[in-house]
């Protein structure tokens, strides 16, 4: 699978499951643009728990603005996830509504 400079799959690649999965550098934010909305769910819970262990305290997730199915989906599932304490729309200098932080639990915390 071709990936770009940051690993991240590349537009002209189609998953296949006989390939590796694709490792996502643990930053203060996640681009969802190059995921499928099928992989979003297991790809936000293993992102959470990473962030947590590497003792970040907040993180921003870039969904787009498009028809905000994708916003939706991504502020249901940080709404009930364990791991986060609090949800709020980026500023817009972030991505505005493009973008959500979410406030984490620390490691203590859990």
């Amino acid at each position: 699978m071709e990936k770009d400079s940051k690993g991240y799959p590349g537009e002209s690649s189609i998953p296949r499951e006989d390939e590796e999965p694709v490792v996502v550098p643990v930053e203060d934010s996640l681009d969802l643009h190059t995921f499928r909305p099928s992989e979003v769910k297991d790809l936000l819970d293993d992102y959470l728990e990473a962030a947590v262990e590497k003792g970040l305290s907040e993180v921003r997730i870039i969904h787009g603005k498009g028809t905000g199915v994708l916003r939706r989906t991504v502020l249901s599932l940080l709404a009930k996830h364990p791991l986060v304490l609090t949800v709020r729309q980026a500023g817009e200098a972030s991505g505005g509504w493009g973008a959500t932080v979410a406030t984490l639990k620390s490691e203590a915390e859990n």
